[in-house]
């Protein structure tokens, strides 16, 4: 067994119970160690140099990944903007962080093995809603829903900690495709304009639909960076138009950086009646 090898194949650093567990004897583990091809991260962790920093600090204090730090580690859409520093979840008996982390000392909603260096999705969303302004931590625990296949109805019953979590739970709808979706709903939402997402039209699903026949698109790159990926853009968004429907597509860059110019674009399309049938 090539011991870096498996070790960097998960993540680059795990802890030691792992390796003795696969058969790696204590002697071969103090082998590596001396040998430079692993380092010792405290007493129970082991790391390669494809270990993240986040991960070994989270070792070094004997904490968890929490919060933004949990999101990013899972792959969760991040709003920019949003503290890109480490935040751990501290124990009581936990060494002191480096100036530069943000630790939240609290209880944890769902126990974790103490052999992993994330804290539960359930706390990750916790800490989102106390730590992240309200709108980037709505975005955050949509994507957490979409990525983690969460329904809106299991995050209700959770038993949070706080009242921004309750709120972010009784608002998540589970229905964005993306954070630019939630983005864009969420700063609509208080016009009071029915707006209803991912229904298909034409054949496919659309992002948002304003009223009954105001078509909102929004193109984030990965989904829309390729030739063929515009060409089928353009033949529905053509489909559309000939069934009646007013077609609005926004960048990234628009929803992100110049939301006034989207907000008044979609002003001016209500204001000439494209959400209602005629």
């Amino acid at each position: 067994m090539d011991i870096a090898q498996w070790v960097t194949d998960r993540g680059g650093i795990v802890h030691r119970s792992d390796l003795l567990e696969r058969g790696v004897t204590a002697r071969a583990l103090r082998a590596a160690i001396t040998a430079g091809v692993l380092q010792r991260v405290r007493r129970y962790w082991v790391a390669t140099s494809a270990a993240p920093r986040a991960h070994l600090v989270a070792a070094r204090c004997t904490g968890v990944l929490a919060c933004v730090s949990a999101a990013r580690a899972r792959g969760w859409w991040i709003p920019e903007g949003v503290d890109a520093g480490i935040h751990l979840r501290m124990a009581a008996h936990a060494a002191t962080p480096p100036a530069d982390v943000t630790a939240h000392w609290d209880r944890p909603i769902v126990p974790t093995s103490p052999r992993v260096l994330i804290e539960s999705i359930e706390d990750a969303l916790n800490h989102i809603a106390r730590c992240v302004p309200r709108e980037a931590a709505l975005t955050m625990w949509e994507s957490a829903a979409r990525t983690e296949r969460l329904s809106a109805e299991s995050l209700r019953r959770v038993e949070w900690t706080t009242g921004a979590a309750r709120e972010c739970a009784a608002a998540v709808t589970g229905l964005s495709d993306s954070g630019l979706e939630t983005l864009f709903v969420l700063r609509l939402r208080p016009w009071g304009i029915p707006i209803r997402q991912q229904i298909v039209l034409a054949g496919r699903r659309v992002d948002a639909l304003i009223g009954e026949r105001l078509v909102v698109q929004i193109d984030g790159f990965a989904f829309h960076s390729s030739a063929a990926d515009r060409s089928r853009d353009v033949a529905h968004d053509l489909e559309l138009t000939l069934r009646g429907y007013t077609v609005l597509r926004f960048t990234y860059a628009q929803v992100v950086h110049e939301w006034p110019a989207v907000e008044r674009a979609i002003a001016r399309a209500i204001a000439a009646g494209a959400h209602v049938t005629r």
